[in-house]
């Protein structure tokens, strides 16, 4: 079990995942601190479910594979270590089975609301964008049909909004797209169009 999350007491990154390990409480890790993380609407749950079916479908038999919030993510700043349990990752060179998070994630999809947006907009988009193999960060709305796209360019990450179930979330790191139809499936949810 944890405690804390006082700066006095900073948690080494071993002991953060020997304690996670035990723990029945889900936990993110910022340099040190560790933080409990809340759990899910079901909306949230439906909308993870049906982006890791979506995406597992299509990798049936492939070498890259998704992985549920169940996994941690690592990501290795500068100056400090950070653990996050995004929604769904897919990761085509994974860790050894027997650890409990991934290191080299090349798609991270965040299911947003309006409790997590500044999180996700903000500290974790910051640190997922300093993962080398990353190619996508999507964060998909659960209060509308919407997803924001990052994609990886020359340049560096490019933000493209899609909002509709006409339209398709493009994955050319794994050759196929995603329709928004599957992502919402089965959610009435009204279309940004309803909501502006």
């Amino acid at each position: 079990m944890f405690a804390g999350g006082l700066r006095k007491n900073l948690i080494s990154p071993e002991a953060y995942l020997a304690g996670e390990l035990a723990s029945p409480t889900k936990h993110e890790y910022v340099g040190g601190v560790v933080h409990a993380i809340a759990g899910a609407e079901n909306i949230h749950n439906i909308i993870a479910g049906n982006v890791f079916l979506a995406l597992g479908t299509r990798l049936r038999g492939k070498k890259c594979r998704p992985f549920n919030s169940d996994t941690k993510v690592r990501v290795r700043l500068p100056n400090q270590t950070r653990f996050y349990y995004p929604d769904v990752q897919v990761v085509c060179s994974p860790n050894p089975t027997d650890d409990s998070f991934q290191d080299q994630p090349n798609v991270i999809v965040e299911v947003m609301s309006d409790s997590t947006r500044r999180t996700d907009e903000g500290e974790k988009l910051d640190a997922y964008m300093t993962i080398p193999s990353l190619e996508s960060y999507l964060l998909v709305e659960s209060a509308n049909k919407q997803v924001i796209v990052y994609q990886r360019d020359d340049t560096g990450f490019l933000r493209t909004v899609l909002s509709g179930t006409d339209a398709v979330v493009p994955l050319p790191c794994l050759g196929f797209d995603v329709p928004l139809a599957e992502i919402y499936e089965d959610l009435s949810l009204p279309t940004l169009e309803a909501v502006e």
